[in-house]
């Protein structure tokens, strides 16, 4: 199982290799997002830095809202998803597999580039790391759900729109405590329970997504 996992993110990866202008939309939106609000709210040191968390963790929201789509369409589009259903092999691991490759191209990116981004908010040093630690265990979650409304909305008219509608809600918890930490950290409070609720979620959708997917999947390619 290990190697069809591995087999999987290598495959995928070369894909996104191949596609590299989905993944710089992806990177140039969140740029985007992130550096239009200080030119828009001005040099107000006090209200960018209390804006920031809340600013860069819809922009890292709505990138991933952007991917997400992409997830099985390219498959589906040519009928190799169909052929994995096919397969004898796992389908589950399959999955795990296509959103690992999902994150390693649409939200580790995003990580590299928030360090210089938040710059722009007159953060301190550890304030972003704080921020940047957050958006590690928060993105993938971002990623596992977005998984499960890409495999939902598959093949259906409007399928961007929908997964949205669909997605969004369920995104809430992740935003509230993945910008408490930096609210929680920046008023002097304790944030180990901030933490222990984000890494929780993580661990749950880690196991529940993939398998929650890929019964999506069969039931819309039946």
């Amino acid at each position: 199982m290990l190697t069809l996992f591995l087999a999987v993110v290598g495959r995928d990866l070369k894909l996104a290799w191949r596609r590299r202008s989905d993944v710089l939309n992806t990177m140039v939106f969140f740029m985007l997002i992130v550096s239009l609000f200080p030119l828009g709210i001005g040099a107000d040191k006090v209200l960018l830095q209390t804006i920031a968390p809340g600013i860069i963790w819809v922009a890292a929201l709505l990138s991933s809202m952007l991917a997400a789509p992409r997830l099985f369409a390219s498959d589906y589009a040519d009928g190799t998803l169909e052929q994995m259903l096919l397969s004898s092999e796992p389908l589950v691991v399959i999955v795990s597999g296509k959103i690992l490759a999902h994150f390693l191209v649409s939200g580790l990116p995003l990580l590299f580039m928030l360090p210089l981004l938040a710059l722009q908010f007159d953060l301190p040093p550890d304030a972003i790391g704080v921020l940047v630690l957050s958006l590690v265990l928060g993105t993938p979650v971002l990623s596992l759900i977005g998984a499960m409304g890409a495999a939902l909305t598959l093949g259906v008219r409007g399928s961007a729109v929908l997964l949205s509608l669909l997605v969004l809600p369920l995104t809430i918890p992740v935003l509230i405590f993945g910008s408490g930490v930096f609210v929680a950290y920046n008023a002097g409070l304790d944030t180990a329970a901030y933490w222990y609720v984000l890494a929780g979620m993580l661990t749950a959708l880690a196991v529940l997504s993939p398998v929650a997917s890929s019964y999506s999947l069969r039931i819309m390619l039946d």
